[in-house]
């Protein structure tokens, strides 16, 4: 099984280039990802009848927004931080929770796996959602992914707009306590890490220069100056299934590329 996620930074866009369904029949993905859809799925001209779509599109026109498409039904759906963990942890329903605005969260069960697509929300530049970040969603969000995960085996992927460890950003040292490298937004990821989930592309590739998204200034993808904040976590009961994991800067048509998991 191939899982892949990609924030396409608006799918119309990507799509109108004629780029996604091209790069949906080169890499056969049973299941895509998309984060940053910027679109309801009666906006989409995407035509790939050998998937079936679910969407979580945000309230706000041309904003955020996930989806996933895969080619098996799956058992159930579910849409955003279920409202019990969202209430305990302060998100507000209307935002993130069973009713969330932002469209930030899908959950597909199947019979023996869940698979999650996430797009994290961003700390903005003057670090303004940083309290959001820390304090609420990042222990909401684990705490979800707990929950399935005692149920049965999580791989939840998407945008968590952080870079992990100095190694997941070209310029490490001018970026320490900026947005996408504060010490609040890596230690929501050290806690996924400490309650067992993998970084699957980790398992296979070390050090730097493997990057997932990049400015538009300056010629940054071309001269490879980004960023590491697209991943794909499983379960560490999956360990051992987790063939391959790669990224695939080759794919253009958005800010970031796509990364992807063989399972």
């Amino acid at each position: 099984m191939r899982i892949i996620s990609w924030n396409v930074n608006g799918i119309r866009a990507v799509h109108k280039k004629g780029l996604f369904v091209p790069f949906v029949r080169k890499y056969q993905p049973d299941i895509l990802c998309l984060q940053e859809t910027k679109a309801e799925q009666n906006q989409s001209k995407v035509d790939l009848p050998e998937y079936v779509e679910y969407w979580n599109s945000a309230t706000r026109k041309g904003y955020s927004g996930t989806a996933i498409f895969t080619k098996t039904k799956p058992l159930s759906v579910l849409l955003g931080i279920p409202e019990k963990i969202a209430k305990k942890y302060g998100l507000a329903d209307d935002t993130y929770g069973d009713s969330n605005t932002e469209g930030r969260v899908i959950a597909l069960e199947y019979k023996d796996y869940y698979v999650v697509c996430v797009y994290t929300p961003n700390a903005k530049d003057d670090l303004s959602r940083i309290p959001l970040r820390h304090k609420k969603w990042d222990p909401a969000f684990l705490a979800y992914m707990k929950e399935l995960d005692q149920k049965k085996p999580v791989i939840f992927c998407g945008d968590l707009n952080v870079a992990h460890m100095p190694e997941d950003l070209a310029r490490p040292k001018e970026n320490v306590g900026k947005k996408g490298f504060t010490s609040e937004e890596r230690e929501g990821i050290d806690k996924l890490v400490t309650e067992g989930f993998i970084d699957t592309f980790r398992m296979f590739n070390k050090g730097n220069g493997h990057y997932t998204w990049w400015s538009h200034f300056a010629n940054a993808r071309a001269r490879n100056i980004g960023w590491r904040i697209d991943y794909i976590f499983a379960s560490s009961k999956l360990k051992n299934k987790v063939k391959e994991a790669s990224i695939l800067p080759e794919v253009l048509g958005s800010d970031h590329c796509p990364v992807s998991v063989d399972l």
